[in-house]
């Protein structure tokens, strides 16, 4: 996406340069043919990429015939181009040539022409290529050369572009690089390339193109930067660069048009003098940690199409000047997706990247948006959710021509969306949701032309009109979202990562179309959908949500009105107040229906055994309803159905035979109702079912034994019934007391837990006194000491990406299961022993997750108790380096600390054993100080945060009631489960949310949060949290 930039410079670039060589006389050129075929004798080329390069030719010139190869008029070579291939096959180590055409920012590069085959040079890149003494043009990007760029490349004196895009390329950026002075195209992008940027660039002043993105460089942002006045694109995105970014940076930028800093580490303020930059086209300055404002100088960047300065620590106002940026076209202020890329090459494999859907952006702008802005002429996409901004909902948004996506979700605007959008003819993705809007929506909104259309959460009410069909702009291509302006990956990224974001099963291939009306006041009968009829007979996936409102009349209307014109549909309309019977012909209305869930509501009658003609259904829930009458065995012929809740009914009979059909069932819900029978002995053929709730009901009998075989069962609900017999020994472990309501004739030992039924008018309860797994005082303490320990490996990670140098990729071959130990624990610890103790990383022991692994309780004999802290492999580089890092913290000792008791490591699996700390000491202490005892101001910032939390929640750092939570074990992780689900509320005590402005409460919570979060880089500082605090003021 970022190369459509490059495009033009490059190409007229080489295009002068091969025009315009002069004749150059010197040796004769046999020496370069030899040289070529050096080059040509160090790699591997399985795709015979290089036939045509013949040593047996006697010609002198005939190597200026051979692929990649272009000579002067004396034979010289001036030029070597060879692109890798595009496919892989699945082997490859390198991204694919298409990469660099992706968003988000995979391979930025240069714009070329991808070759559509598997070929690749692979091998050391030779030094005989510093014998092509006539060489202008070293272009080998896509391929698989390996180690470090040979030093030779230093006499090439006439060099101008050099481009190894896309390699596996390591050690540091050569110093050698000094003897190109008249270097003008530097392409080092995505490589493995580590260590500072060097000095010895400052010589080439004539650089005009410089890529150094995606590789792992450290150090801070040069200053000599400034030096090089014909500079027209830079890019340094992906790498680890910290410090704040020089002061005279835009200074001499004449002719920049292009500047790519996001993805790294960078601080401080965004130099004023970048408003001096006439010529910038791109401002890409994401995923950094830069504070202050967005400098009004901005609006001097009257060429500026693209800003993104989203996921920073920005504040202030979002400035009225920008609206002098006539050609600004993309305006990202936030983002709560994650842009680092998914996969970073390193170390001879693909790693895991960050969290595809991160929801973390601590932007904090004040006021609305300036009309200046919102009227902008060619403002296409405007993004900016949860980024505190607050105010009337903009109206005013100019001719409005331009405008595609507006995304201003989770923020306080209030007032009405009449008015604002009608003239928005190519609007096709309009995201409002979790505001304090109110009113009724507007028919004239262009709804039935969007792909997303979200208003849910809002205080909107009225029924859902039936829109103008007639509004949507002709040019609108309805099919599939296709933009031509600079940067148009941020459209196709935004929509996908949407549909990713809204876990629902689309269809791959298919067009996903969004319109969430839920958690509204909506009231009224559901009399259409708002799809235009142009989309109607083409692959759209149609997803209509509109649970939790007041919506009556008979179930399901007009819901399925023309459901078989699509490719699939899914509804949600749970929650409301429909009424009547389930169609009889369901399964004709809506065959290609994949999700429905009408759960309470006030649907009576019984199941028809049309659904069992729904083939593509994945998830079915009627739970709460007043249904009644037997479950169909139809329901048993749809292959792909993963969850059935039909909880809180008046349900009879037997579930009928067959259930072991249902191979992807993972989810049964069948609590609450009069069922009887005995359970289904096929229910043990259900390997992928991992939710069982039958409580509440009259079955009999025994629960089948081989349920012990279900690996993933993890919760299992059978209170309330008439179960008898012997209950067998499952893997997750309790006691009897957890499934009262059942006769017990034989003794039971040890069965399965049973957890509290979620269903609609369930009333289970547990026996006084039972057991219910790990009680809240153990469960906060090990997940304290979960909390500091996974700081702990966020610190050893910061270490590990700090290093120099990257170990070479190494063939992966069977190792022995090795456990080191640093302390006796007097039980003797193996790799078989921890895996049992921990019933092989079984979910039922897991005791807490965080951003490196997941931590499980292990005891090996009574009073033996440790915690398993496995690793995401992907998090680190090499086995020899966490060996040498984590025998250093092994040393570390004291009574009131985590203690370090070994550990595994492998190329495939790693994990510590640490201690168990009864008794959770450690609420107000940083997880780091209370590993390290290490005293620093973001430890006490960390403080300030839980105390903040106490006083806003009127709850202790680790109170008892956490427990309840499946992730809440203490105050901050409380807070953030909550936050993250929505329920900001829920954390302050009732006196305060009742009496306070809630939108100042809110950013209370907000500041409270990111003073406690693990990454130390992440926590403000002292200072900062001062600022903010001035900010939150009443309404």
């Amino acid at each position: 996406m970022k190369c459509n930039l490059l495009s033009k410079s490059l190409l007229f670039f080489f295009f002068a340069l091969f025009c315009s060589l002069s004749l150059v006389s010197g040796e004769e050129a046999f020496p370069e043919k030899s040289a070529l075929l050096e080059f040509k004798s160090s790699v591997s080329d399985p795709y015979g990429i290089l036939s045509s390069w013949n040593p047996s030719s006697s010609s002198k010139t005939s190597h200026c015939s051979w692929f990649g190869v272009t000579c002067n008029s004396k034979s010289r070579v001036i030029s070597l181009n060879i692109t890798g291939g595009d496919g892989h096959g699945g082997k490859s180590k390198v991204p694919p040539c298409s990469g660099s055409l992706k968003f988000p920012f995979f391979a930025l590069g240069t714009k070329r022409t991808c070759f559509h085959h598997g070929g690749k040079l692979k091998g050391k890149l030779s030094p005989s290529i510093g014998k092509l003494s006539e060489l202008r043009v070293l272009s080998l990007p896509y391929n698989e050369f390996s180690g470090e760029i040979p030093m030779e490349i230093r006499g090439l004196d006439n060099l101008l572009v050099l481009d190894l895009e896309g390699n596996l390329l390591n050690g540091k950026v050569p110093d050698e690089f000094a003897g190109l002075k008249k270097l003008r195209v530097l392409n080092l992008g995505f490589n493995r390339l580590d260590g500072e940027i060097p000095i010895s660039l400052s010589n080439s002043v004539s650089m005009e193109i410089l890529n150094l993105a995606g590789n792992m460089l450290t150090g801070s942002v040069p200053g000599f930067f400034v030096s090089f006045l014909k500079l027209r694109e830079l890019n340094l995105a992906n790498n680890w660069l910290n410090g704040t970014l020089p002061g005279g940076l835009g200074s001499n930028c004449r002719y920049l048009e292009h500047l790519d800093l996001s993805g790294n580490f960078l601080a401080g303020g965004i130099p004023l003098t970048l408003g001096n930059c006439q010529q910038l086209r791109v401002l890409l300055l994401f995923s950094n940690m830069l504070t202050g404002v967005i400098p009004r100088k901005f609006g001097q960047l009257r060429r500026l199409e693209v800003l993104d300065v989203s996921r920073n620590f920005i504040n202030g106002a979002v400035p009225a000047e920008l609206g002098n940026c006539v050609e600004l076209s993309v305006l990202i202020l936030s983002n709560l997706f994650e842009t680092q890329p998914e996969e970073r090459y390193q170390s001879g494999k693909v790693l895991d990247g960050l969290p595809r859907v991160a929801g973390v952006e601590y932007n904090h702008f004040v006021g609305s948006l300036p009309a200046e802005v919102t009227t902008l002429p060619k403002l296409r996409i405007l993004w900016a959710p949860r980024a505190t901004l607050k105010g009337k909902l903009p109206t005013s948004w100019g001719d409005c021509e331009s405008l595609e996506m507006v995304n201003l979700a989770q923020n306080g605007f209030y007032g009405q969306i009449k008015g604002a959008f009608q003239r928005c003819k190519k609007l096709y993705h309009l995201d409002l949701s979790s505001n304090r809007l109110r009113g009724e929506l507007d028919r004239n909104l262009p709804v039935p032309c969007m792909t997303v259309f979200d208003v849910s959460h809002n205080l909107l009410s009225g029924p859902i009109p039936r829109f103008d069909y007639n509004v949507c702009s002709p040019s609108l291509n309805l099919d599939h979202v296709q933009v031509d302006y600079p940067l148009s990956g941020y459209a196709p990224f935004f929509t996908r990562e949407t549909r990713i974001a809204s876990h629902l099963p689309f269809a791959p291939a298919s067009l996903a179309v969004i319109h969430n009306f839920g958690g509204n006041n909506f009231t009224g009968q559901i009399c259409w959908l708002p799809v235009i009829p142009e989309r109607y007979g083409k692959r759209i996936d149609y997803a209509f949500l509109a649970s939790g409102n007041a919506l009556t009349g008979s179930f399901p209307g007009s819901l399925f009105r023309r459901c078989g014109e699509l490719n699939g549909m899914i509804a949600n309309v749970s929650k409301n107040r429909l009424s009547g019977h389930i169609p009889l012909n369901i399964g004709a209305m809506c065959r290609f229906l994949r999700f429905l869930d009408a759960s309470d509501n006030e649907i009576s009658g019984y199941i028809p055994l049309s659904l069992g003609n729904l083939r593509s259904l994945i998830t079915l829930d009627f739970s709460g309803n007043r249904l009644w009458g037997q479950i169909p065995s139809r329901l048993y012929h749809l292959r792909y159905l993963k969850q059935i809740s039909l909880s809180g009914n008046n349900l009879t009979g037997a579930i009928p035979s067959g259930l072991g059909k249902l191979r992807s069932l993972e989810v049964l819900k069948l609590s609450s109702n009069s069922l009887s029978g005995e359970i289904p002995r096929d229910i043990v053929l259900l390997k992928n079912l991992t939710v069982l709730l039958l409580d509440n009901n009259n079955f009999s009998g025994q629960i089948p034994s081989g349920l012990f075989n279900v690996a993933s069962l993890s919760t299992v609900n059978v209170s309330l019934n008439n179960l008898s017999g012997p209950f067998p020994l499952f893997r997750k472990v309790a006691n009897c007391g957890d499934a009262p309501g059942n006769p017990y004739p034989n003794s039971c030992h040890r069965f399965l837990q049973s957890t509290p039924s979620d269903s609609t008018g369930s009333n289970d309860t547990s026996s006084p006194g039972s057991k219910t797994g790990f009680n809240s005082i153990e469960i906060a303490s090990i997940a304290s000491a979960s909390a500091i320990v996974s700081v702990l490996l966020a610190l050893v990670v910061l270490f590990f990406y700090t290093r120099k140098r990257i170990p070479m990729a190494r063939v992966q071959v069977s190792e022995p299961k090795e456990i080191t130990t640093f302390v006796d624990i007097g039980v003797p610890l193996s790799y078989e022993n921890i895996v049992q103790a921990t019933g092989n990383f079984h979910s039922s022991n897991c005791i807490g997750n965080g951003g490196f692994g997941a931590t499980y309780k292990a005891e090996f004999s009574p009073g033996s108790l440790v915690a398993i802290k496995k690793l995401a492999v992907g998090r680190f580089q090499g086995v020899q380096q966490f060996d040498a890092e984590i025998k250093a913290l092994g040393r570390v000792r004291h009574p009131n600390l985590v203690t370090l008791i070994g550990y595994h490591a492998s190329e495939t699996e790693m994990f510590l054993i640490y201690n168990y700390l009864p008794g959770g000491t450690f609420g107000y202490v940083a997880p780091e100080y209370a590993m390290t005892c290490r005293v620093s101001e973001k430890a006490d910032v960390y403080s300030y945060g839980v105390v903040l939390l106490e006083l806003i929640s009127d709850k202790k750092p680790l109170d008892p009631s956490f427990s309840s939570h499946e992730n809440g074990f203490n105050i901050v992780s409380w807070a953030c489960m909550l936050l993250q689900h929505g329920q900001a509320k829920e954390v302050f005590t009732t006196g305060l949310w009742d009496s306070g402005p809630h939108d100042d409460l809110v950013d209370m919570l907000y500041l409270a949060v990111t003073c406690t979060v693990d990454s130390l880089s992440s926590r403000p500082t002292m200072r900062q949290v001062v600022q903010r605090l001035k900010r939150i003021q009443p309404s």
